[in-house]
């Protein structure tokens, strides 16, 4: 047994790998701007907040926490044109100028020294103090407003990169500077600036783009920082740290240990209803192929199964938790809103929150139940039309002791397939169900990260249930070889 199990685990191996390689690169392609977000979060909140940070002491800050300072991968594979520390550049749209930059015109050293001219004139833009003696509180205001504007555009210069864009850019910081006498000072600046992007133009190298360069990082980089933590600010998704949250900047583990109760419960309990109600009914159904318990029991189940579960939500809401109907069971949520009284008894709370949980229970089982008896129905009919059933029954055996000790343990392999699916359900929950019912589960977590994109959450239920489905695959082939012992001669 053991060495089976071995085996199989060394199977998974590779499949895990690709399971967490996707989740990265899902969440480093993901849209937006993490460190914004986080700056922003940081900002409404009050942390770092002390008004003597600046901004962009925070950013750096926060690029380091999520490990953004980092190369993306043990390697890269790019052209002879880009340099290996592009990485570097943390602003994404001043990232992606570059990198449009190199790829039409592939001389980084130019490309570089216009960047830096950039950083420098705007630098000197934002240093600049003007002379407003002798002008109305009119040409005051007109003059801050242009240099708000003469400092947006040289910070949106380093986002351009079409021809265009950057001269029209040009355009206008040039007519802001010459109308004004207080800017005159940036002319000289201005020039070197224009001059460096002339550079580019006439040193172009794009041949230099149609050559493979490979570069090696070694493991200080992004992914195995993901996987292995930094000893720092990241502990790794091997020891289940999947970073922080951009919206309540809590470790998204403890947001899952938190939320994953409500989910796992639900899923257990639907699963033994389900389970409990439905091998009964199969069983039944194929005993008695054809007779009337058979065809009134298929028209309900396929009935029921051909119920979306948010249809059956709204209708167990509308009759049982309507004033206008029935006003019997709460419609959401699954405790009292002022909370379980102080020193309350598990029994005592369980007692209270079963009128919650009644309904989401309901809706979570009814298809797993239909699914699942029509599953058992097609797998005992196809076992009793076996030799060994005939021979049983030719030896006198009972028809019960038929059905359950011969038939039943070898028509379990469906059964125990759709059980491994228990594991990846429990950790995303039902994003419906727990969205319509205000269940504060993994599933309603994961439709407020979705629409708040805070997609460390996101990536984390991907993640883990891609690993929970093959924990699920390797349950699965421990039953089978439980039930049946020749699983493991194949």
């Amino acid at each position: 047994m053991l060495t089976y199990i071995g085996k199989r685990i060394l199977v998974f191996l590779p499949t895990l790998f690709v399971i967490t390689l996707l989740g990265f690169i899902i969440a480093i392609n993901a849209p937006g701007d993490p460190v914004e977000k986080m700056v922003s979060a940081a900002s409404s909140s009050g942390e770092l907040g002390k008004q003597s940070i600046s901004q962009q002491e925070q950013k750096l800050f926060w690029r380091k926490k999520l490990g953004l300072d980092l190369p993306v991968f043990y390697f890269s594979i790019s052209s002879l044109a880009a340099p290996d520390t592009l990485y570097r550049v943390y602003d994404k749209n001043e990232n992606t100028a570059l990198n449009r930059l190199l790829d039409k015109y592939g001389n980084w050293n130019e490309i570089s020294n216009y960047n830096l001219a950039c950083t420098q004139f705007y630098d000197l833009v934002i240093a600049t103090s003007v002379d407003t003696a002798g002008l109305s509180e009119q040409q005051q205001n007109k003059l801050y407003d242009e240099i708000v504007q003469l400092k947006f555009e040289v910070q949106a210069l380093k986002s351009a990169f079409t021809t265009e864009a950057i001269e029209a850019k040009f355009t206008t910081i040039k007519q802001i500077i010459e109308k004004n006498v207080s800017l005159n000072k940036l002319q000289t600046s201005y020039t070197n600036l224009t001059a460096s992007y002339q550079k580019i133009k006439s040193n172009s190298s794009v041949w230099k783009n149609y050559i493979p360069a490979i570069n090696f990082y070694g493991f200080k980089n992004q992914y195995h920082r993901w996987l292995f933590g930094d000893g720092e600010f990241s502990k790794g998704i091997v020891r289940f740290d999947f970073g922080i949250s951009y919206v309540s900047k809590q470790p998204v583990g403890e947001i899952i240990s938190t939320k994953i109760t409500w989910s796992l419960f639900f899923s257990l309990c639907s699963v033994f209803l389900a389970y409990i109600i439905s091998i009964p009914i199969g069983v039944r159904s194929a005993q008695k192929r054809g007779g009337a318990f058979d065809r009134t029991s298929s028209l309900i189940i396929f009935m029921l199964y051909s119920l979306p579960a948010f249809f059956v939500a709204f209708l167990l809401m509308l009759l049982f938790a309507n004033p206008n109907v029935l006003s019997i069971l709460p419609s959401s949520g699954v405790k009292p809103v002022e909370g379980y009284p102080e020193g309350a008894s598990f029994f005592e709370c369980a007692r209270l929150s079963l009128p919650y949980i009644i309904l989401p229970l309901i809706c979570y089982t009814y298809s797993s139940f239909a699914f699942l008896s029509r599953t058992i129905r097609g797998s005992m009919l196809e076992v009793l039309e076996q030799d060994y059933i005939r021979t049983a029954r030719a030896k006198g055996l009972s028809d019960n002791k038929v059905i359950w000790k011969h038939a039943f343990k070898n028509s379990l392999f469906p059964l125990i397939t759709i059980f491994a699916n228990i594991f990846p359900v429990a950790i995303g929950g039902s994003v419906i169900l727990e969205t319509i019912f205000t269940i504060p589960g993994m599933g309603l977590e994961l439709y407020n990260a979705i629409a708040a994109q805070n997609y460390p959450i996101i990536i984390a239920v991907m993640t883990l249930t891609g690993i929970l489905t093959l924990i699920g695959f390797l349950v699965s082939d421990i039953l089978y070889v439980l039930v049946d012992p020749r699983v493991r001669l194949k």
